[in-house]
């Protein structure tokens, strides 16, 4: 999704006085699926726009942005990709990735 793209949707966030959070990945260290400054908006719903990489460790980072959303509180929230078990799951990345998920409120 491109920047301005991106901002159009936050802004109809707002506008419609939906609840959602926003991650972006803050800091990588190791093989990670994205890199530093990529955006997932994630709804109350649990639907998603854009992406911090798919797999378990995106589903992690919806997972804790549904807690921020009902806190109202934000985090920075480490996805350690090393696990043996992502490799099991055909994950290929072996990194950590911390995040940064805010309310949109």
């Amino acid at each position: 999704m491109k920047e301005n793209e991106f901002i159009h949707t936050i802004q109809n966030i707002f506008n419609t006085g939906n609840t959602a959070a926003l991650a972006t990945i803050v800091r990588t260290r190791g093989s990670t699926p994205r890199k530093a400054g990529s955006k997932m908006i994630v709804y109350q719903t649990g639907a998603i726009t854009g992406t911090v990489g798919g797999g378990c460790g995106e589903g992690e980072v919806i997972e804790k942005a549904l807690e921020v959303i009902n806190t109202g509180l934000p985090v920075i929230h480490e996805v350690d990709l090393t696990s043996g078990l992502l490799y099991e799951d055909g994950g290929i990345c072996g990194g950590i990735m911390d995040v940064f998920i805010e309310p949109l409120l």
